[in-house]
């Protein structure tokens, strides 16, 4: 399979995820979401459903749920303006038209007073040619604001992300990091039911070409029950037995099709980390499909693969690794890359560990992060109120240039290590 292709897929499954994620349970609780968005920059593709615009931009480095009343609202409407309305068959206004009137010719021109398209929805003003009567509008929840001929939803304020409980607004930012999870899940219980789980019983699982068992005549499906006699009653037992004895002749004593067979091994050194060598035979082991214990096994991996990566993130905060041991977008594709040579399965691995992954830097109490934003709701849950929002928003900029920085020092690091 080509890199490119599966980083573009692995990329694009994790972001798409997380995203939907935030999406549907800001849904949930009637927040308006403005855009869906997979990549950064410039819109690729783009198509619009149920009050969101749906896009795929063109650079691979993240992506975004935008929600009505996060960031100041696009239009204000001031006294003195002059706008355009356009009704609908309830005689409520259903397009805000703030320039290029002359291409509506139902329009209605009118000189605003006073505006409030969140709360009230309404509008007062002067109508063109009856200056003397000051006029108030209803605005429908479903108006639009067009300039320069794009239209734009109005976010009347129950559907803002500021107006919503403390509840909502924490699950709809926690459900990202929470998909990144649950697709972890997903993806390895499909391993399981496609290849099987590893089982303890002391039996062969396949053997390798060029291995020392295929050599000496072993055969998958053989029952270990001693090695150099030596009892032998698990899976764990034959690998512990055959890493302490490389390059040293073994006796197996065995079953195959009910009957015994006594046959000898020598297995191969192969060095480890730390200089260390250890035997190999080239054996995998036994594998079982099972469909309620996949869902297990996928349960278990994502616990190991979580508890991993958090003890990696801690002997990084102590000092055991440095800034260099950390991976940015290149050094990901070239990983990616030496996974997609060994198959299918183990991409699919590797997406499930990156997807484990982003969940939990995510969940990280750094601003500009979800979990930054899930630090202030615990704030305001403690204190009663919310964090002033200028103050908050200050705070997350300067988290997101932090991590910018970070990205660029990462991202050079990666090409120093595998171009230069």
């Amino acid at each position: 399979m080509s890199t490119v292709i599966a980083f573009i897929i692995i990329f694009g499954a994790l972001v798409f995820f997380h995203e939907l994620g935030h999406l549907i349970f800001a849904k949930r609780a009637g927040i308006l979401c403005r855009e869906f968005a997979i990549g950064m920059g410039p819109k690729l593709l783009s198509f619009t459903k149920n009050d969101t615009v749906y896009t795929i931009r063109l650079l691979p480095i993240g992506g975004y749920v935008r929600m009505a009343g996060e960031d100041p609202e696009m239009v204000e409407i001031k006294p003195g303006y002059r706008v355009g309305l356009l009704f609908d068959k309830n005689d409520e206004v259903s397009k805000i038209v703030l320039n290029n009137k002359e291409k509506y010719p139902d329009i209605r021109v009118i000189e605003v007073e006073h505006a409030d398209v969140e709360h009230e929805l309404m509008i007062k003003g002067y109508e063109e040619g009856d200056d003397d009567r000051l006029q108030t509008f209803r605005v429908s929840r479903k108006a639009n604001f067009v300039e320069n001929g794009k239209e734009t939803l109005i976010a009347p304020y129950d559907r803002q992300f500021a107006s919503k409980t403390l509840g909502q607004r924490t699950m709809a930012i926690f459900a990202g990091p929470l998909m990144n999870f649950v697709l972890a899940f997903v993806v390895f219980v499909i391993i399981a039911l496609i290849q099987g789980m590893p089982t303890h019983e002391p039996m062969l699982g396949k053997l390798t070409p060029d291995g020392a068992a295929l050599e000496a005549g072993l055969k998958e499906g053989d029952i270990i029950h001693t090695v150099d006699g030596a009892e032998i009653s698990t899976w764990e037992d034959v690998v512990e037995v055959i890493q302490k004895n490389p390059e040293k002749e073994l006796e197996f004593f065995l079953e195959r099709d009910g009957q015994d067979l006594t046959i000898p091994v020598t297995p191969k050194a192969q060095e480890v980390e730390d200089g260390k060598t250890i035997g190999i035979i080239g054996v995998y082991s036994p594998m079982e499909k099972s469909p309620l214990k996949s869902i297990t096994y996928g349960a278990k991996e994502v616990y190991i693969w979580t508890k991993e990566i958090f003890s990696m993130l801690g002997k990084l905060i102590t000092g055991q690794f440095s800034i260099d041991a950390l991976s940015g977008p290149v050094g990901i594709y070239v990983s990616t890359d030496t996974v997609a040579k060994s198959g299918v399965l183990y991409l699919m691995k590797w997406a499930g560990v990156l997807s484990i992954n982003l969940g939990i830097m995510n969940l990280l109490p750094i601003p500009a992060l979800d979990g930054g934003r899930l630090m202030f709701f615990a704030v305001e849950g403690l204190r009663g109120k919310p964090v002033d929002r200028q103050k908050e928003g200050m705070v997350h900029f300067i988290g997101f240039a932090l991590l910018m920085l970070l990205m660029l020092v990462v991202t050079w690091n990666d090409i120093q290590r595998f171009f230069l």
